[in-house]
């Protein structure tokens, strides 16, 4: 954040000043919300404000119109702002809350963004069922040899799960009785990962023609369907409205902010001894109920009857989800403050808890669409949805206690101090990226 907001000597007004990249619609608009850093103390940079700012407005310029790998259509642009006077009046919500109202729009792109994946997988799952019936290898379609046949069932038990994750976010952000930050985070970082995997899937299903451009096969005579294009539209999504990174981490610091609140003057560096000893006392008395709540509970039949064939993973998910608390508790007493560096231990307990989330959405829609659906089509896509979710869930957990983390890192410490830049010789380098080499004369004279 680097745009600032300064006001004018009578207060009536601020003066804009900084630039902005990515901007959806900036280059169509006629209005939009800026975010920027009012004045801070000792000429610091201040909190985040949000103003109501008119293109037409003297100042405010478009840069450039931007484009991407996907999107082609998306009118985004980088904006200047050189001296821009934005009235008082267009200050919204006080200065310094800027940052909270972004948050809170942000849940409602982490809701969009997860039901158009859903849509995305129909749409891939159509285009794949429709093409493995027809083409025909060795005697029969190819959806009816096994290696295809794998991909369809994902495809088709993962569409579900997509538009059940997407559908239980927005039900409970339309309730509006609580604050669905997690859901919305969990939501968005599984489904768009899940589309990317599903979409790859249906290129591969098709093959040469899920490469193939609609535009070339419409020129001969082929069915112009655009497999290629929505590969390239969706590979955004795990990037903009929080990347998936950025995900795992908000949603392991949401985990783990309970324990902080109870335990954080216990195991940060720096406490005061009275207030770390006052710390023990409360955390004691929080723990001696907590920790055997994760591992009393009973999860198997007759629990979850109601649900049939259904049941038996849900009680797995409620064992489950005891043991990913308890998991994470003794990794924060192993490590203690120094977990916030162990990214990839939290992505595992994020991931574990995603795909719990996913497999309570997709058991609740398919008890809801059996009455629907009297063939037990809902069932057997949530039931083999479940399935695979188990088999990853057990792959995570072990990952947690036994990997390859420490030597992974130093390894990606010597490539950026470019121990290992010899192996990018007989390329020519990216653009303002020039590969280190030990003989740049020979180089250039081999090209």
């Amino acid at each position: 954040m680097t745009t600032t907001a300064t006001p004018t000597a009578d207060g009536s007004a601020y003066i804009l000043d900084g630039e902005k990249l990515w901007c959806t619609n900036g280059t169509i608009a006629e209005i939009m919300v800026v975010m920027a850093r009012t004045p801070g103390q000792g000429g610091k940079p201040g909190p985040i404000s949000a103003f109501i700012v008119e293109t037409s407005w003297p100042g405010v310029q478009v840069v450039h119109r931007l484009e991407f790998m996907g999107l082609r259509g998306i009118e985004n642009a980088e904006l200047r702002f050189q001296g821009v006077r934005v009235p008082r009046e267009n200050l919204l919500g006080g200065e310094g809350r800027g940052l909270k109202l972004a948050l809170v729009t942000l849940n409602t792109g982490r809701l969009t963004v997860p039901a158009a994946c859903a849509s995305a997988g129909k749409w891939c799952l159509n285009a794949a069922r429709r093409f493995a019936k027809v083409r025909v290898q060795w005697g029969k379609p190819v959806g009816q040899h096994e290696a295809v046949a794998q991909m369809l069932a994902e495809i088709a038990a993962k569409t579900y799960a997509m538009e059940a994750v997407a559908d239980l976010a927005s039900l409970l952000a339309d309730q509006g009785r609580s604050d669905i930050r997690l859901e919305a985070a969990l939501g968005k970082l599984w489904n768009t990962e899940v589309a990317w995997e599903l979409c790859d899937l249906a290129v591969q299903v098709c093959g040469g023609r899920g490469y193939e451009t609609a535009r070339s096969l419409a020129m001969r005579g082929e069915s112009p369907v655009p497999l290629e294009r929505l590969l390239r539209d969706l590979r955004i999504n795990r990037i903009f409205e929080g990347t998936s990174q950025i995900m795992r981490l908000f949603i392991a610091r949401e985990a783990l902010d309970v324990h902080l609140r109870v335990a954080g003057d216990v195991v940060m560096p720096g406490v005061p001894m009275n207030r770390r000893v006052a710390g023990l006392g409360k955390a004691m008395r929080f723990y001696s109920v907590w920790y055997p709540t994760r591992w009393l509970g009973w999860g198997h039949w007759p629990q979850y009857g109601e649900f049939g064939a259904l049941a038996g993973h849900l009680g797995y998910l409620e064992r489950t989800a005891r043991r990913l608390a308890r998991r994470q508790f003794h990794l924060m007493i192993q490590h203690g403050p120094a977990l916030e560096k162990r990214q990839a231990q939290l992505f595992r307990c994020v991931d574990i808890g995603a795909e719990l989330f996913a497999m309570a959405a997709v058991c609740v829609r398919a008890e809801r669409d059996r009455a629907k659906q009297s063939d037990g089509s809902p069932v057997e896509l949530a039931d083999l949805f479940c399935r695979h979710a188990r088999r990853k869930i057990a792959n995570l957990f072990r990952a947690i206690d036994s990997n390859d983390d420490p030597a992974t890192y130093r390894l990606a410490r010597g490539v950026l101090d470019e121990r290992y830049a010899w192996i990018e010789q007989g390329i020519f380098a990216a653009p303002d990226q020039p590969v280190a080499e030990e003989h740049p004369a020979g180089m250039a004279a081999g090209s």
